[in-house]
């Protein structure tokens, strides 16, 4: 299937879906990574996503632009459509609005689409370490987990609080890669180049 944005896939598309915080940064170290697993990938900013994201650099890594806004209804779209999601980083906001079926950027309105398509989703939370253990943020990813998203939330690894010093944390990028992996091995026939 051809796009008006970018190459035709040669295998199964994954939306990397970048919030605001610092590992989105980094997200043009994953993304060729990701390709040589076989994913076509493409990336979708929320609006504070694109404060930290390298859009030239995606855009020159994917092929296709990178996203953070609805399309004009006559416009065609851009992307192909997703096989699968992964939300890197997910910030606290972002969680917690998702969790209620807030759908006010783009990249919300894909993920809650995405939940009742049924699609495979991974999410990186990547809050504080205090913001990690507030009570609406630990509801919340108990209830994306119950809808049948992976999320993977290790609390010894998150940033500190900011303070002078303040660990930066440890963002799990190889967990990231071997879950999406195993995603892409267990889509549905016909998905595979």
């Amino acid at each position: 299937m051809a796009t008006s944005g970018g190459p035709v896939p040669d295998g199964p598309v994954l939306y990397l879906i970048a919030c605001g915080g610092r590992p989105a940064a980094d997200l043009a170290g994953l993304v060729p990574r990701l390709q040589a697993d076989g994913w076509t990938v493409c990336v979708v900013a929320t609006p504070s996503g694109t404060k930290f994201i390298p859009r030239d650099e995606l855009r020159e890594l994917t092929g296709f632009p990178v996203r953070n806004d609805y399309k004009r209804p006559e416009e065609p779209d851009v992307l192909p459509p997703a096989d699968a999601f992964a939300v890197v980083p997910a910030t606290f906001n972002t969680v917690n609005k998702w969790a209620q079926g807030i759908s006010d950027t783009l990249a919300l309105g894909l993920l809650n689409e995405a939940v009742g398509l049924g699609r495979p989703i991974v999410a990186v939370p990547w809050p504080n370490a205090a913001l990690a253990r507030h009570p609406v943020f630990e509801r919340n990813v108990a209830e994306l987990r119950a809808w049948g998203v992976h999320v993977i939330l290790d609390p010894a690894r998150l940033p500190a609080p900011d303070s002078p010093g303040a660990s930066e944390g440890s963002f799990p990028w190889d967990v990231l890669q071997t879950r999406l992996d195993l995603v892409r091995r267990n889509l549905p026939a016909g998905l595979e180049p």
